[in-house]
């Protein structure tokens, strides 16, 4: 082994194959690693939490339950709710939050614990099993291919024809066990593309779950969004700005549908041909209600859904208003609101 070292005898060199097969088990290795520990800190981003649990899981102890971040949130929102009256609007506002919240806080929990057990636990095993038993295969060929070598070199320096017989069965010997334990860590390194085919299959199943996520929270969100419009416009508009478009409430015919529609969508309708016309051309034009709207104030018009009514512009009002009238009745409309006629 010194000999060599110091580049004084000659080194058995692995095939090609098998270098190969070692370098994408060590590429494996580190980019399974990497994404573990990152997808750790995605799911839970507190450090201290994360080494709590983590010295529990170690101790074979189970953590204590505690409220995660907007469990916490939304439970602040339902005290302070409650203490600012529910009666009000604001305090009422404030527990329709909390309570979002705090679906939002189970439903990241469900994430937590489904990417914890279909995709975490099996990139672990494979750093904490199958990559173990490689590295300890691989020294293993390490030490026959040194056993090989030196037996090599005694078989150079033998002189006598007695000693140069038993180095060469030497040789024959340790050469059979080099080649024996480099068959048996070839077929585990062979074993890495049938990793990547597991890890794949853990991959969508966490994709998946972030998907479910993500449609629950959007799904939570629409449904609060509801409950707020319902609340009037004077409560909804920032102190701050003089007036604006409120939003439509939109709902999802479901999770999966509202998680695969382009949400652009929704915005994109507020500026279509038509209004464009209708504000650059003087006349009128029907318009159907999409959804329910109260009026803020005796110089809007209420609507319902599903209503045709008549729409206009007039110079000099805002962009995302229109004049409406039905019957004798006349006010502002939100643009958002309608959907015109031909």
């Amino acid at each position: 082994f010194t000999e060599e070292k110091l580049g004084q005898a000659e080194k058995t060199e692995l095939d090609a194959h098998l270098e190969n097969l070692l370098g994408k088990a060590e590429c494996t290795k580190l980019w399974t690693e990497k994404i573990m520990k990152q997808t750790e800190v995605l799911l839970q981003p507190n450090p201290n939490a994360r080494i709590e649990e983590f010295v529990y899981e170690k101790l074979d102890r189970k953590a204590p339950s505690r409220l995660n971040n907007p469990e916490l949130l939304g439970q602040y929102m339902i005290d302070a709710g409650n203490e600012f009256g529910p009666g009000t609007a604001y305090g009422n506002a404030l527990i329709k939050c909390g309570e979002t919240q705090k679906r939002i806080g189970t439903a990241d929990r469900e994430l937590i614990q489904t990417s914890a057990i279909n995709f975490l636990t099996p990139l672990r095993n494979f750093i904490e099993g199958d990559y173990k038993t490689i590295t300890k295969e691989r020294k293993l060929l390490q030490n026959k291919r040194l056993d090989l070598d030196a037996a090599k070199t005694r078989l150079k320096k033998a002189k006598v024809a007695e000693a140069r017989a038993a180095s060469e069965q030497e040789v024959r010997i340790t050469q059979s066990e080099f080649d024996r334990q480099a068959e048996i860590t070839r077929l585990l390194l062979e074993g890495i593309s049938s990793t990547h085919a597991h890890h794949l299959r853990c991959l969508n199943d966490f994709v998946e779950a972030q998907m479910t996520y993500y449609a629950q929270c959007y799904q939570y969100m629409l449904d609060l969004q509801k409950q707020l419009g319902s609340f009037p416009s004077t409560f909804l508009s920032n102190n701050n700005q003089s007036s604006s478009a409120p939003v439509p409430n939109v709902s999802a015919p479901s999770v999966l549908a509202s998680a695969s529609a382009s949400l652009p969508s929704v915005s994109n309708s507020v500026v279509t041909s038509g209004f464009s016309e209708l504000k650059s051309l003087s006349g009128s034009r029907k318009a159907r209600v999409l959804y329910d709207y109260d009026a803020a104030n005796s110089s809007e018009l209420s609507l319902l859904a599903d209503e045709v009514i008549t729409v206009y512009s007039i110079p000099g009002m805002d962009s995302d208003w229109l004049m409406g009238e039905r019957g004798n009745q006349k006010g502002k409309v939100p643009i958002t609101y309608l959907e015109l006629l031909n």
